[in-house]
Protein backbone atom coordinates (compact mmCIF):
# COMPACT_ATOMS: atom_id res chain seq x y z
CA UNK A 1 0.00 0.00 0.00
CA UNK A 2 2.79 2.53 0.89
CA UNK A 3 4.45 1.55 -2.48
CA UNK A 4 1.16 2.42 -3.96
CA UNK A 5 0.65 5.82 -2.69
CA UNK A 6 4.78 6.75 -3.04
CA UNK A 7 3.82 6.14 -7.20
CA UNK A 8 0.76 8.20 -7.17
CA UNK A 9 2.46 11.24 -5.54
CA UNK A 10 5.12 10.53 -7.88
CA UNK A 11 2.65 10.52 -10.66
CA UNK A 12 1.03 13.67 -9.46
CA UNK A 13 3.81 15.65 -9.13
CA UNK A 14 5.53 14.50 -12.44
CA UNK A 15 1.91 15.30 -14.47
CA UNK A 16 1.66 19.03 -12.27
CA UNK A 17 5.41 20.16 -13.20
CA UNK A 18 5.12 19.36 -16.84
CA UNK A 19 1.79 20.73 -17.28
CA UNK A 20 3.02 24.06 -15.73
CA UNK A 21 5.77 24.24 -17.95
CA UNK A 22 3.67 23.52 -20.99
CA UNK A 23 1.40 26.75 -19.69
CA UNK A 24 4.17 29.32 -19.42
CA UNK A 25 5.91 27.84 -23.06
CA UNK A 26 2.17 28.92 -24.75
CA UNK A 27 1.99 31.92 -23.21
CA UNK A 28 5.94 33.41 -24.26
CA UNK A 29 5.25 32.25 -27.49
CA UNK A 30 1.69 33.43 -28.34
CA UNK A 31 2.21 37.09 -27.35
CA UNK A 32 4.92 38.47 -29.41
CA UNK A 33 4.88 42.42 -29.41
CA UNK A 34 2.71 43.61 -32.33
CA UNK A 35 2.46 47.39 -34.36
CA UNK A 36 -1.22 48.62 -33.21
CA UNK A 37 -2.65 52.00 -34.95
CA UNK A 38 -3.55 53.91 -33.01
CA UNK A 39 -7.26 56.20 -33.21
CA UNK A 40 -5.50 58.49 -35.96
CA UNK A 41 -4.78 55.59 -37.77
CA UNK A 42 -0.64 55.75 -37.19
CA UNK A 43 1.34 53.07 -36.10
CA UNK A 44 2.53 53.67 -32.29
CA UNK A 45 4.67 52.16 -30.27
CA UNK A 46 3.76 52.19 -25.80
CA UNK A 47 7.47 52.20 -23.69
CA UNK A 48 6.23 51.13 -19.96
CA UNK A 49 9.48 51.67 -18.63
CA UNK A 50 9.70 55.20 -16.99
CA UNK A 51 12.94 55.75 -18.27
CA UNK A 52 12.40 55.80 -21.21
CA UNK A 53 10.85 58.97 -21.85
CA UNK A 54 13.78 60.47 -20.19
CA UNK A 55 16.07 58.60 -22.58
CA UNK A 56 14.45 59.99 -25.66
CA UNK A 57 14.21 63.53 -24.12
CA UNK A 58 18.27 63.54 -22.67
CA UNK A 59 19.81 61.36 -24.35
CA UNK A 60 18.79 59.95 -27.63
CA UNK A 61 19.45 61.72 -30.89
CA UNK A 62 16.96 63.43 -32.58
CA UNK A 63 14.21 62.17 -35.08
CA UNK A 64 15.28 64.53 -37.47
CA UNK A 65 18.89 63.19 -37.82
CA UNK A 66 16.97 59.93 -39.23
CA UNK A 67 15.71 58.98 -42.41
CA UNK A 68 12.48 56.46 -42.37
CA UNK A 69 14.51 53.93 -44.97
CA UNK A 70 17.85 54.15 -42.34
CA UNK A 71 15.46 53.25 -39.54
CA UNK A 72 13.64 50.46 -41.27
CA UNK A 73 16.73 49.12 -42.44
CA UNK A 74 18.40 49.14 -39.17
CA UNK A 75 15.08 47.66 -37.21
CA UNK A 76 14.41 44.90 -39.88
CA UNK A 77 18.19 43.80 -39.12
CA UNK A 78 17.68 44.57 -34.91
CA UNK A 79 14.69 43.16 -34.79
CA UNK A 80 16.05 39.53 -36.51
CA UNK A 81 18.81 39.60 -33.85
CA UNK A 82 16.28 40.41 -30.84
CA UNK A 83 14.06 37.66 -31.78
CA UNK A 84 17.04 35.18 -32.60
CA UNK A 85 17.92 36.10 -29.11
CA UNK A 86 14.19 35.46 -28.11
CA UNK A 87 14.07 31.76 -29.23
CA UNK A 88 17.64 30.92 -28.31
CA UNK A 89 17.01 31.94 -24.76
CA UNK A 90 19.65 34.03 -24.26
CA UNK A 91 19.46 37.32 -21.72
CA UNK A 92 16.09 36.05 -20.88
CA UNK A 93 15.79 38.90 -17.90
CA UNK A 94 15.64 41.44 -20.15
CA UNK A 95 14.09 40.25 -23.35
CA UNK A 96 10.47 38.77 -22.73
CA UNK A 97 9.12 38.38 -25.72
CA UNK A 98 9.53 38.29 -29.81
CA UNK A 99 8.85 41.49 -31.51
CA UNK A 100 6.26 40.98 -34.79
CA UNK A 101 8.01 43.41 -37.78
CA UNK A 102 6.90 42.84 -41.20
CA UNK A 103 9.53 44.92 -43.47
CA UNK A 104 6.56 45.15 -46.00
CA UNK A 105 3.96 47.53 -43.37
CA UNK A 106 4.81 51.58 -43.89
CA UNK A 107 5.36 51.89 -40.25
CA UNK A 108 5.79 55.66 -40.54
CA UNK A 109 8.74 57.66 -39.55
CA UNK A 110 7.69 58.08 -35.64
CA UNK A 111 7.16 54.25 -35.02
CA UNK A 112 10.33 53.41 -37.07
CA UNK A 113 11.92 56.08 -34.17
CA UNK A 114 10.44 54.36 -31.95
CA UNK A 115 11.18 51.11 -32.38
CA UNK A 116 15.21 51.53 -33.05
CA UNK A 117 15.33 54.05 -29.86
CA UNK A 118 13.89 50.77 -27.69
CA UNK A 119 17.39 49.38 -28.85
CA UNK A 120 19.11 51.60 -28.09
CA UNK A 121 17.81 52.54 -24.84
CA UNK A 122 17.87 48.88 -23.76
CA UNK A 123 21.95 48.78 -24.93
CA UNK A 124 21.91 52.37 -22.72
CA UNK A 125 20.22 50.81 -19.97
CA UNK A 126 21.09 47.27 -19.71
CA UNK A 127 24.49 47.31 -21.57
CA UNK A 128 22.74 44.64 -23.89
CA UNK A 129 24.99 44.05 -26.98
CA UNK A 130 23.21 44.34 -30.09
CA UNK A 131 25.47 44.24 -33.48
CA UNK A 132 22.69 45.90 -35.89
CA UNK A 133 23.58 49.75 -33.75
CA UNK A 134 25.95 51.60 -34.06
CA UNK A 135 28.86 52.83 -31.74
CA UNK A 136 27.29 56.03 -31.19
CA UNK A 137 23.87 54.61 -30.06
Amino acid sequence: MKKLIFAFSILLITLSCSSQNNIANQSKEDHPLQAQKNDDGEYDLEVLDTQFTYFINAIARPMSMYSEGYLKSKNQFLVSEWNSYYFSGRYRNVIESSIDYDPNINYGLKYEYKLYQVFAFVKWKYGLKLNGLSGSE
